[in-house]
């Protein structure tokens, strides 16, 4: 009996998020698990040559080798640009304060 892996497979839209428990032979690929997690059949906006992944919060190639109990996230696009948000606030002259939002005037 081959070696088997497990990992879950993770697309978070802005309202909800879906994850899915794999079993894969050992090897096995990113792409392979997103292809078998039936994730782009549900959400037909995944594309493997668009959007990008990443294993356990880090950026990963599509062909990158998987192993026991990774957690596979596909990422959306971005709706907007932070350097352009922030440009944007610089230019209104609103102030930022860690962890985000306005700040107050002191």
């Amino acid at each position: 009996m081959s070696e088997q892996i497990h990992v879950e497979v993770v697309y978070a839209l802005q309202n909800r998020q879906k994850a899915v428990m794999l079993q894969l032979p050992a090897g096995a690929t990113l792409r392979e698990a997103v292809e078998r997690s039936g994730l782009m059949a549900e959400f037909p906006e995944i594309d493997l040559a668009a959007n990008k992944f990443g294993i356990w919060n880090k950026l990963a190639k599509p062909d990158a080798a998987l192993r026991d109990n990774d957690r596979v996230e596909i990422y959306r696009p971005l709706i907007a640009d932070p350097k352009e948000v922030r440009r944007q606030r610089a230019a209104e002259g609103k102030v930022m304060k860690k962890g985000g939002g306005d700040a107050e005037a002191a």
